[in-house]
Order: structure tokens, then C-alpha cells, then sequence
């Protein structure tokens, strides 16, 4: 979005992950008070149509107006017509479904902003890849999801988790909480994981990048990633997708064939492998996630580099944007 590379409108109010204290109630809203800690889910749910009571809040029915999109969310391209949380004040639809109920006071603060987005999504990619116990899982992409993701497989009881990226700060990140480092400008990261496994490779693969992939010089190639996970995951395996490709974006020769990727299917076939994809269900997994930081078994606040009033979001954007050593993952803190 930052980028221009998505449809979102011009002036929108951005920011899906969302902390927040309650500062007003509606008349339709009975469990929560003013007061209340609270995380915002960046899906927007209704509650009652046929996905939401399916658990599958990312794909609500009901609340995106936009023809053939299900699916709504905070501050997002497409899921509109909903702003985000970057700003003084945020909006919630359906408080009492949508907010997770946190503990009073200012604990885990930084642990619980995880919870609206990107540990949730981690956590998603790992069990879309269908990860048992003991598997292997190869992590592509090393930005706050794929690490959220090598967080997540961890934690899920994987024997070895391989993340990989070019950045140092984001591998030296990775290795700093038992994930293999691997990067992939000192050679073809699909070798480098069979070296380490002896031709046996990875179990399940998370895909953290989307249709952005680029090679070391720079050059975009959609399907990178997701040949580089068909040849390193085993035959059988299974692939987990949540990094965004979209039908179309703009700003690119042939935009309106965006969607249509020319990646390995015959391989991917061929091995007998499983893929699956689409946006987390945070709701299906929030409270689960909120008790692993309670008892303090998962710790996602590892990766936040800076906390910056609102003001100082624009500088924020542009150092992230344009991977300054360091800024890994930025939390905007709109009252100073």
C-alpha cells in the first residue's frame, strides 16, 4: 500500500494492528466498558454469516461492500470501506465479536500489539503448511510475518525452522530465538537448506513474501519464492501462503493480469505436495496466542526496533520502507 502497488484509495487512514483502550461505547455493545484493554482484530467481522460462524472472520460475507470480495478489514487495501488505527481515535463494528478482552494495565504491552495481525498470520502460515510435531518447516521472507511465522513453528514443536532473507538484521533476529539463518545473497537458498539437510530438505514451507519477491539484483519475480519452496519442501509436503497477491495492482506493464503467476504447478504436482493460502482468521486463534504470551511461552515483541509518536510516522514509514538496518518493526503510539 505504502508503495502504491495496491488499489487502496488516496487519503486512506491506515493501520490494521491495533491496541487500544476503550474510550466510548455504542448502544449495541454489552460486554465492553469504557476502560477496557483491548485488541482489534484487523479482520471485520459480522458474526453471524456462514464464514464467521465457520471461523473463517477473514472472509466475512457481510461487511465489505465492494462486488465478489469477502472479507473486510481495518485500514486496508480492498477490505474497505473501514479506516485504520493511525489516528487519535478508531472505530470497531461489532465490538462485542470482534475485540479480545486483555488484561488491565500496561503488561506485555508491546507482546499483545502482535496479536491483531501479524502473530496471528504467522501462526496461520505455519498451519496451513499442515506442520506436525518434529517437521522441518523452511520460512521465506524474514519481514515481521516471516519471523512471527519461525516464532510460530517453533513454538508448534518443528525440530528445525529455516528462515530466509537477505537482511542481516532480520536473520540475526531470526538465529536470535533458534531459527537457522539463511541468506540468500551468498547463494541459492534452496541449496543451502539441502547442504544443512542432507538432500532430505524441509517438511512444510511458509511463504512470507507475495508477488514482491526480487532476486539479489533487484528484480521482481512472483513466482521466486514459491518455485524456491516446491524444490526445498519434500515430496508430499505442504506449503502455507500469506504473503499478498492480488488479481490486479497498478502501476505495472499488464496490470490487469497481475493475479495470473507462472510458477512451477508441474513439479509442484508432480511431488504431491499441498498448498493453501488466504488472509488469518485472527479470532481463531487471538485468545490462544494472548494466553502463550501470558504465561510468557511466546514472546513475538522480540522483533520491535522502534516506538514513535504518530507524528513521526512519516520518517517511520520511509526508513522501513526503505530497509534501514534496524527498523524491523515500528509501533506508532498516537497519543505521544
Amino acid at each position: 500500500m505504502y508503495e502504491g502497488r495496491t488499489n487502496v484509495e488516496e487519503g486512506k487512514i491506515l493501520g490494521p494492528e491495533n491496541t487500544r483502550i476503550v474510550s466510548a461505547v455504542g448502544p449495541g455493545v454489552h460486554t465492553f466498558a469504557v476502560g477496557d484493554r483491548v485488541s482489534v482484530p484487523f479482520n471485520i467481522g459480522c458474526g453471524t454469516c456462514r464464514n464467521c460462524t465457520s471461523k473463517w472472520t477473514s472472509f466475512c460475507t457481510k461487511m465489505n461492500p465492494a462486488p465478489g470480495i469477502d472479507g473486510a478489514a481495518c485500514g486496508f487495501a480492498g477490505m474497505r470501506p473501514y479506516d485504520g488505527g493511525q489516528a487519535q481515535f478508531l472505530r470497531v463494528p461489532h465490538a462485542d465479536f470482534n475485540l479480545l478482552r486483555l488484561p488491565p494495565g500496561n503488561e506485555h504491552e508491546n507482546d499483545f500489539t502482535m496479536l491483531s495481525d501479524i502473530f496471528p498470520t504467522g501462526w496461520h502460515g505455519v498451519v496451513l503448511s499442515g506442520m506436525q510435531p518434529g517437521d522441518r518447516v523452511a520460512v521465506f521472507g524474514g519481514g515481521p510475518v516471516g519471523l512471527m511465522a519461525a516464532h510460530s513453528a517453533i513454538l508448534q514443536g518443528a525440530s528445525q525452522v529455516f528462515l530466509v532473507d537477505k537482511q542481516a538484521d532480520r536473520l540475526n533476529l531470526a538465529e536470535s530465538i533458534g531459527a537457522t539463518p539463511i541468506n540468500f545473497s551468498a547463494g541459492d537458498p534452496v541449496e543451502q537448506i539441502l547442504d544443512i539437510t542432507d538432500d532430505r530438505g524441509a517438511d512444510r514451507g511458509v511463504e512470507a513474501v507475495g508477488y514482491q519477491a526480487h532476486d539479489t539484483a533487484g528484480k521482481e519475480h512472483p513466482e521466486l519464492v514459491l518455485d524456491n519452496l516446491v524444490k526445498v519442501v519434500r515430496s508430499t509436503g505442504g506449503i502455507g501462503v500469506v504473503g499478498i497477491y492480488v488479481p490486479t495492482h497498478p502501476g505495472v506493464p499488464n496490470g490487469a493480469n497481475a493475479g495470473r503467476i507462472g510458477w512451477d504447478y508441474g513439479t509442484f504436482c508432480t511431488k504431491g505436495q499441498t498448498m493453501s493460502t488466504g488472509q488469518a482468521p485472527v479470532k481463531r486463534y487471538n485468545r490462544q496466542l494472548r494466553d502463550l504470551i501470558l504465561t510468557g511461552a511466546a514472546k513475538p515483541s522480540f522483533l520491535v526496533s522502534h516506538e514513535v509518536p504518530l507524528v513521526d510516522a512519516v520518517e517511520a514509514y520511509d526508513k522501513f520502507g526503505r530497509r534501514v538496518d534496524g527498523f524491523t518493526k515500528v509501533l506508532l503510539r498516537p497519543n505521544g
